[in-house]
């Protein structure tokens, strides 16, 4: 560990201990809690405290950029905190007492935890790293056969589960947050295995459905999906999420046009999330994601129609129901041959201007994130190629979630010229009138100014078509 590390981390121990050396227990039983830290480098003067993704507690950062608050009554359980636009899981026992330390610019690798508390929350951070390091590698592996794909994913997660046991008998953690220890190590090994047979025909053009032994998914037995702990909890949602899609798949489908297939394979993902899933809450979350990855993929009106009849029969949250129409019409206006909505962006000089003002010719729109530089540089190297073959289009980047000084900062390190570089002034703006939701997004404007095609993205191989 490095020196000026370690300074950091002490002062941050010699915090906890100032304000939480002792816990004190209520007399309605109840244990008096704790929770605060420190963020360097803050995008924002605000972290947020959420359960269930609802936020508790809005909490300012000091001139220090420090923060804390005590809870005289916190029911155990998984919490999280906020610092937009990165967010990480924080677990809390009766009697714990939780400081951490995070640098936003590398949010993730830089979290530490101390306190009464800590080890068992430092526990689920390595194993998240150890996963997402994981997934970096998984692209390759995915194009593997079926014996040494199995043999290589059951490797890493023999590897994950020792690690787990190890730290279990260490630490020796609650029968409570056993439950989020086992599902963190278990479903990133069970996501693997249904994205297989899909993944590895996309990238190979290989169809492996037929190889797939019968006791491949046996796994799914062994799985309660009516779970009310994980019903909020990413690694868990996220491999309910690919399990939809593999089982709702049409594989034989040549009698079906790309859009009737959406609709079907969308319609049959809902069925079996009905079936399968007896918890209201997570069946509606379930069957929102289904229904808002829907209307971002097709925008075939007549189907968005009959997909809504049938999301309606099956949710029971009216107020997502009420969402997901927002959606369904944000979209519906974003139809060929109609004006794109008008958003508010700024300029280098910190103006504001609106998005009508460069809707005047051949243009074409796309987004990017300080927080995603490798799709930064991707997307700008695709775009400079884009400029030299059809110079008759405008080019134009906009910064999703950056500050002003960060994103100029980013665009001063590179050569971007020819390009008109904005940025967002209200995100949830442009993302419910433009309905964003993927970086990879692009948006085409015709000569006049009107919607080309909304929906695109500039590494299908199929974009350069959109310039003719």
């Amino acid at each position: 560990m490095k020196f000026a590390y370690k300074i950091k981390l002490l002062s941050l121990y010699i915090f906890t201990f100032i304000f939480c050396s002792c816990v004190n227990k209520n007399n309605d039983g109840e244990f008096v809690a704790y929770f605060g830290g420190e963020i360097v480098n803050p995008n924002n003067p605000y972290v947020l405290f959420c359960k269930d993704n609802i936020v508790i507690d809005s909490l300012k950062l000091d001139s220090n950029n420090r923060f804390f608050i005590k809870f005289d009554s916190l029911a155990p359980g998984m919490y999280s905190f906020k610092h937009e636009p990165e967010y990480q899981y924080v677990y809390f026992d009766k009697n714990d007492s939780i400081m951490v330390r995070v640098n936003s610019r590398d949010f993730d690798n830089s979290v530490a935890f101390c306190g009464r508390g800590d080890l068992k929350n430092t526990f689920l951070m390595d194993l998240y790293l150890r996963n997402e390091k994981d997934k970096n590698s998984m692209f390759k592996v995915f194009d593997y056969g079926l014996k040494e794909f199995t043999k290589t994913i059951d490797s890493s997660n023999l590897a994950n589960e020792k690690f787990y046991q190890l730290k279990k008998q260490e630490i020796k953690w609650s029968e409570d947050f056993d439950v989020f220890a086992k599902a963190a190590v278990n479903f990133q090994y069970y996501t693997k295995k249904e994205l297989y047979p899909n993944v590895h025909k996309i990238r190979t053009g290989n169809d492996v459905f037929e190889q797939i032994p019968s006791n491949y998914y046996d796994y799914r037995k062994k799985i309660n999906f009516d779970n009310a702990a994980l019903e909020n909890y990413a690694p868990f949602v996220m491999y309910l999420s690919h399990m939809l899609n593999n089982m709702g798949a049409i594989n034989y489908h040549n009698h079906f046009t790309e859009a009737d297939l959406a609709l079907k394979t969308n319609i049959n993902k809902m069925q079996i999330a009905d079936t399968l899933i007896k918890n209201e809450k997570l069946k509606n979350i379930m069957l929102d994601n289904i229904a808002f990855t829907y209307f971002l993929e097709d925008q075939n009106m007549v189907n968005n129609k009959a997909f809504l009849e049938s999301y309606h029969k099956f949710s029971t949250d009216k107020s997502k129901q009420n969402e997901i129409a927002k959606i369904g019409n944000a979209i519906q206006q974003l139809r060929v041959g109609n004006a794109l909505p008008n958003v508010i962006l700024i300029d280098s000089n910190g103006n504001k201007l609106d998005s009508d003002s460069f809707k005047h010719k051949k243009t074409v729109i796309y987004f990017w994130t300080g927080s995603l530089i490798a799709h930064f540089e991707a997307v700008h190297k695709k775009i400079l190629k884009f400029k030299q073959k059809y110079p008759n289009f405008e080019y134009i980047a906009i910064n999703l979630n950056d500050s002003q000084d960060d994103w100029l900062k980013i665009l001063k390190s590179y050569q971007l010229t020819g390009i008109t570089q904005l940025r967002c002034d209200n995100f949830e703006d442009i993302k419910s009138k433009w309905a964003i939701n993927k970086i990879h997004r692009t948006i085409i404007l015709d000569e006049n100014g009107k919607i080309k095609n909304a929906f695109t993205n500039i590494f299908d191989t199929t974009f350069e078509n959109n310039f003719k």
